[in-house]
């Protein structure tokens, strides 16, 4: 078994073992209050920097900023988004960041792109207009958790739009994921300057997990559709990839590949139905709720075709054939088997919902209508102080579901959940923005974490639970 696929089940394997006690984390009054940190990791201490709170004995490094220089000469470009992280060569850590930047924000080419001729623009995506290039994609950070400090960053992937989160792939590879559907000639930028772009976006991208500065040719993964894309997550047994789609009304979507392994060589695009339910709403907002925590629900999935319309109607003509609506579907990850998502604005008080798919035995073969794969609803937040709008989750090593929150105006919280449906802030961040990318490193040590609106990524160590 090649290293990177080893360490893959390693850290996604902790989180199944006890996941079933989440359903009964419902709401806040089936038990007090449980978002403080002093029940899981001790007492927190407040930074007197005013940038990240953390329990006692914790401490956290800024380990990249926007406009830091990067060793390829480029600059880190702002907004940094969803993350994950590969073991490298010699016991170090790489970690794939995107970045949900548009055209004339602070990308890696300087204020007028004047740092663009330090690449081959062969490999960025949309060139848009003369000195006006879309900026999205992906940096490279390579780091050594034994010294806690950056070996090198670099700029991985570019000239995509809005890079919002992904998810890793068992071979060493990070999918990025465009929050986007702009079309050719259309403006890019919604509150400024007129910027077009020459390509269709709302696709999918495929980044090599690399130690050495290189920047991948930007090729769109168009067979895994075309829609506001969110966070994608690869189940290791079978190949498949499941996707969230963040809008209100959005899907649930499975990628079948033609080559396990090989996105590139196309395949087929279905969503997610629930038995007996056709269309089902499982946004279960005011006045419409159905769905039930903790029950399992028998699920199909419905072929859709067209699946590069120009339209943005993906959702649209699933939803029409029967495919289940969700309520901002953004954070995914796959462990010990199952896919865990979250949405945002899910539940009567749009405060968020937890959900866990958990595949067929016989997942995406003609035998799987008689073994259906099953959907649950694991947490749905009743409470802002238990739990609000998670966004990007990952599993932790010992077995909680690390969530961030994704809310602006206030001190916003790293919330742990743990395997017996208990809630606790594992960090406040003072920033007045969401946190987004919380993954681990490979061997545990360290969690890597980016305060998205002040361009920061972050280091975070201390004493972690033992691994379950």
């Amino acid at each position: 078994m090649p290293s990177n696929r080893r360490s893959f089940f390693k850290a996604s394997t902790a989180f199944a073992l006890g996941a079933a006690g989440l359903q009964r984390f419902v709401s806040a009054s089936e038990q007090s209050s449980t978002t403080s940190s002093a029940q899981s990791f001790g007492e927190m201490v407040r930074d007197p920097h005013n940038i990240l709170s953390l329990p006692e004995g914790f401490t956290y490094r800024v380990i990249s900023h926007a406009g830091d220089l990067m060793d390829d000469g480029l600059f880190v470009p702002d907004k940094p988004d969803g993350m994950a992280t590969f073991a490298g060569p010699d016991g170090l850590t790489i970690l794939v960041r995107n970045h949900e930047v548009e055209p004339r924000q602070q990308g890696p080419f300087g204020k007028d792109a004047e740092l663009l001729s330090k690449i081959d623009t062969r490999s960025l995506y949309d060139l848009g207009e003369p000195g006006k290039p879309c900026i999205g994609g992906t940096t490279t950070l390579v780091y050594d958790t034994q010294k806690q400090q950056v070996v090198r960053q670099y700029l991985s992937l570019v000239g995509t739009i809005r890079n919002c989160a992904g998810g890793p792939t068992p071979r060493g590879t990070w999918i990025t994921c465009e929050e986007a559907t702009d079309v050719v000639g259309e403006n890019v930028v919604d509150d400024g300057p007129r910027v077009v772009c020459q390509k269709m976006h709302g696709y999918n991208f495929e980044v090599p997990a690399t130690a050495d500065i290189r920047l991948t040719p930007a090729v769109p993964l168009t067979a895994m559709g075309r829609f506001r894309h969110e966070a994608v997550a690869e189940d290791p047994r079978t190949g498949i990839v499941y996707q969230t789609e963040d809008v209100d009304d959005g899907l649930i979507y499975r990628f079948l590949p033609n080559v396990p392994g090989e996105l590139a060589k196309g395949g087929k695009l279905q969503a997610l139905a629930v038995v007996d339910i056709e269309s089902a709403d499982t946004r279960n907002w005011a006045g419409n709720v159905k769905f039930e925590a903790g029950r399992p629900y028998n699920v199909r999935w419905i072929d859709l075709d067209n699946v590069e319309s120009p339209e943005n109607d993906l959702r649209f003509r699933g939803f029409a054939a029967g495919a289940a609506r969700f309520a901002r579907g953004e954070g995914m990850w796959y462990s010990g088997g199952d896919i865990y998502f979250a949405c945002t604005n899910g539940g009567p008080a749009e405060l968020g919902q937890l959900w866990k798919y958990t595949p067929s035995p016989v997942e995406g073969k003609a035998e799987e209508s008689n073994d259906a794969g099953k959907l649950e609803l694991f947490v749905e937040s009743s409470n802002s102080t238990l739990l609000t709008n998670a966004d990007n989750l990952t599993a932790a090593p010992w077995g909680d579901l690390m969530v961030c929150e994704d809310r602006d105006g206030q001190e916003v919280r790293l919330v742990s959940v743990t395997p017996a449906g208990e809630c606790h802030v594992f960090a406040y961040n003072h920033a007045h923005t969401e946190f987004s990318g919380a993954t681990f490193s490979p061997d545990g040590s360290t969690l890597f974490v980016n305060l998205m609106h002040k361009g920061m990524t972050l280091a975070i160590t201390g004493p972690w639970p033992r691994s379950v």
